[in-house]
């Protein structure tokens, strides 16, 4: 079931790692909180390099694609909420959030003796 869902990032959670049966997994499960007469938080996630491709942050106003399963496992159901797009709509700058600087050069955030060569 697919399906869209607006608003912001108002929370990452830990990022979780581990291996399964086809080898190494990571997964990156971010809250949202919808823009509506009555807001509501939503718990998404993100897995392998789709985590890097989307690079959201806290305070991204966001348009998710999501896609929802449910698995059975020792009788139980667990439902997730899987992000496959992400489309930023303040990717100009928004109100409060400023993106950070680019890292094609080191920055030297002490004097010049605190660099390693």
């Amino acid at each position: 079931m697919a399906m869209e869902l607006k608003g912001k990032v108002i929370q990452l959670l830990p990022m979780q790692s581990g291996m399964g049966k086809k080898g190494q997994w990571r997964k990156q499960e971010f809250i949202v909180e919808t823009q509506s007469q009555y807001p509501k938080k939503v718990c998404l996630s993100i897995w392998g390099d789709k985590i890097d491709q989307f690079g959201i942050t806290e305070g991204d106003e966001v348009n998710v694609g999501v896609d929802l399963e449910s698995r059975e496992y020792n009788g139980r159901w667990y439902t997730e909420a899987r992000a496959w797009k992400i489309d930023k709509s303040n990717a100009g700058g928004g109100d409060s959030y400023s993106p950070p600087p680019p890292m094609d050069e080191p920055q030297n955030m002490g004097g010049s003796d605190d660099l390693p060569f």
